[in-house]
């Protein structure tokens, strides 16, 4: 029975690393898979779906725009596809979660999606509160604080190491931009909330 999966973490926990092995493991079995990443994450090269950790393999790409339901279609078209894997989730509309959960049910393929919960102010990413609502089944992987508690917040720094509580809730970045925190650490960095 298909399913829409949502695998969600603060930075730096391993989401890719876990999107990768996944698919690998479908690979290695003799079945397909489709990957997709967000177009404008091009942090590893456009199309492309990497770990911190040197893992990384080729991807299709999506934009605000896309057509999930459709996208996906066309892929089962051209041959079997035992399961589809989303980086970058959190970049998802509201409307494209919803195509994926009728990619789901109308065309019975396992979606797992890997992403983001909450930005920087703490705040759910459109794509991530639609997953939450709708989603089938829902994993935390896990990362740690620098004081060992379970991290369940980032925050975002500017160029000199600074913590910045403004701006637009999207900026591409990695370990030289966002720190994962516990709450109580984000609430300590950010100013009591």
């Amino acid at each position: 029975m298909a399913k829409l999966y949502y695998n969600y973490s603060t930075m730096n926990a391993g989401k890719s690393t876990l999107l990768l092995q996944a698919s690998y493991n479908y690979i290695e079995r003799g079945m397909q898979t489709y990957l997709l990443t967000a177009q404008f994450d091009n942090r590893a090269g456009e199309g492309r779906i990497a770990s911190r950790i040197g893992i990384s393999s080729p991807a299709d790409t999506y934009t605000g725009e896309t057509d999930l339901f459709a996208k996906i279609e066309s892929r089962l078209n051209e041959g079997p596809c035992a399961c589809v894997f989303i980086d970058e989730c959190q970049f998802l509309s509201k409307d494209q979660v919803w195509q994926l959960a009728r990619a789901v049910d109308d065309l019975r393929v396992p979606i797992m999606c890997y992403g983001l919960r909450v930005d920087f102010q703490g705040n759910l990413f459109p794509g991530s509160a639609a997953l939450l609502a709708l989603a089938d089944e829902m994993r935390e992987v896990r990362t740690i604080c620098h004081c060992g508690k379970k991290a369940t917040m980032v925050v975002r720094k500017d160029e000199n190491g600074n913590v910045v509580t403004l701006g637009a809730q999207v900026s591409i970045g990695g370990n030289d931009r966002y720190v994962s925190l516990c709450r109580k650490h984000w609430r300590d960095a950010v100013g009591d909330c």
